[in-house]
């Protein structure tokens, strides 16, 4: 499993409506794509700009 941290609220809802569907969702970091079943989408809003931590297991 692997934990991303995003700053993209774009990023975060396109993860989570992933999740739901029990969809695989690919993220693409710069040049690293990483690609899987995302297991959670955190909110850490004590600080700013608010960022999100995803836990993706990777096929």
């Amino acid at each position: 499993m692997q934990q991303i941290e995003t700053n993209d609220p774009t990023e975060a809802r396109r993860c989570r409506y992933a999740q739901y569907r029990g969809q695989v969702a690919t993220l693409t970091f710069g040049r690293a794509t990483v690609r899987g079943m995302v297991r959670s989408v955190k909110e850490d809003s004590s600080c700013v700009p608010v960022r999100w931590l995803i836990t993706i297991a990777s096929q």
